[in-house]
């Protein structure tokens, strides 16, 4: 994955490029076909997913709750508090996703803990109170 890709995606326009080149290396990216359940609700959080190119629907005991599109992430609640996956996430369009497991935060914080801690920084400011 290129650095500049990520830099592109709100969560990470903040995060300095050598701190950009070296998260790259983590995350994987990821292309999806129209109507892929991208992770379903009651399931183990293994990864998030932030959205690149394309549009899905957050749905809840099958209700929608939301529409999400480019820059925007999900999955980040299951990991922070090692949860199972509070909702289902459908891809409305074909999407380009970037992924980062829960392992993948794990070799960050050892190997670039200042870009790691910007990122769960961010995703911790959605966690609900």
């Amino acid at each position: 994955m290129d650095a500049s890709q990520l830099k592109s995606i709100p969560l990470f326009q903040d995060v300095p490029e050598d701190e950009l080149r070296q998260i790259a290396g983590f995350a994987q990216e990821v292309n999806v076909e129209q109507g892929r359940e991208l992770v379903r609700e009651g399931d183990f959080s293994y990864e998030f997913m932030l959205i690149e190119e394309g549009e899905a629907e957050v749905t809840r005991g099958g209700e929608h709750v939301a529409d999400l599109g480019q820059g925007d992430f999900f999955g980040e609640m299951g990991l922070l508090e090692k949860t199972l996956r509070n909702a289902t996430v459908t891809a409305k369009t074909q999407m380009r996703l970037v992924t980062l497991t829960g392992w993948d935060l794990k070799r960050m914080e050892r190997h670039i803990p200042e870009a790691t801690e910007r990122v769960r920084s961010a995703l911790e400011e959605r966690r609900p109170s």
